[in-house]
């Protein structure tokens, strides 16, 4: 398969964002680290981490392997652990349904109404974040389905505002929250977007679980995807969750949380 060449934030950024273009996780993922890189303040200024990138074919001659190595009755009973790891993986299952939803509830949270002098305030803190940015960008306010602020932003070399996997905007649209919640009572919600890019991101994450969620019937092995923020494990979750040879879960802290596709045991 040929390389690809990927360049994000930090090295496990680079390697996450290869894994999603390539369809793969981690594990099955070989690279090279061309360059690593530093960071910056809101993703502007920092040194990109470059890695080359490719897709490991599948070995299936290391089962060969260990089967000379031992007596042939003792190979046959070597299958038992297989066994036991699919308990752990049921229990792990079985804990976190809780979990799942607890990710997902915020579309059920009431949001207070959207004041004009909020959405004043908001669109003041953009336009002066982003003009010390020397950028010149164009923003349109609505009040989305959900009750939710939605700021588009439309300009040149957008993609500086998004910055790899979407971390730019994401810590834009947190500082731009904790502005509208301190202008009214209630809680306020804002979402900033540029050029579609939530849109985008959605579907690049539909499609991985989709190829994840075949990978695990297929091998009929519970696959752990890379560490995403809880808007991305939605997404992941809400794609499978149709889907029943297949269950999701989320393990390990923030910022190191990751969902976990495993098969159903219905």
């Amino acid at each position: 398969m040929k390389d690809i060449r990927v360049s994000a934030k930090t090295v496990n950024d680079a390697i996450t964002e290869a894994s999603i273009q390539l369809g793969v996780v981690s594990t099955e993922l070989g690279y090279e680290v061309i360059e690593k890189g530093s960071a910056g303040f809101l993703g502007i200024g920092a040194k990109q981490a470059v890695i080359r990138a490719w897709k490991k074919e599948e070995q299936k001659v290391a089962p060969k392997k260990e089967v000379k190595k031992e007596a042939p009755k003792k190979v046959e009973k070597v299958e038992k652990p297989a066994k036991v790891e699919k308990v752990e993986k049921i229990e792990k299952v079985e804990k976190v349904e809780v979990k799942v939803e607890e990710e997902a509830p915020a579309k059920e949270e009431k949001l207070a109404e959207v004041l004009p002098e909020t959405t004043a305030a908001c669109e003041k803190f953009l336009h002066d974040v982003l003009k010390t940015m020397d950028m010149e960008v164009k923003l349109t306010s609505t009040i989305d389905e959900d009750g939710a602020l939605s700021i588009n932003m439309e300009g040149d070399n957008m993609g500086i505002l998004i910055g790899k996997r979407g971390q730019t905007l994401d810590s834009l649209q947190y500082l731009t929250n904790r502005v509208a919640n301190k202008m009214q009572d209630g809680y306020v919600r804002v979402k900033l977007d540029t050029e579609n890019y939530r849109q985008r991101r959605k579907d690049t994450l539909e499609n991985l679980a989709k190829n994840i969620a075949h990978k695990v019937k297929r091998t009929k092995k519970s696959v752990s995807l890379e560490p995403m923020n809880p808007y991305e494990r939605r997404i992941i979750h809400s794609a499978l969750q149709a889907d029943k040879y297949v269950s999701t879960h989320s393990e390990g802290e923030e910022p190191y949380r990751r969902v976990v596709v495993t098969l159903s045991r219905k």
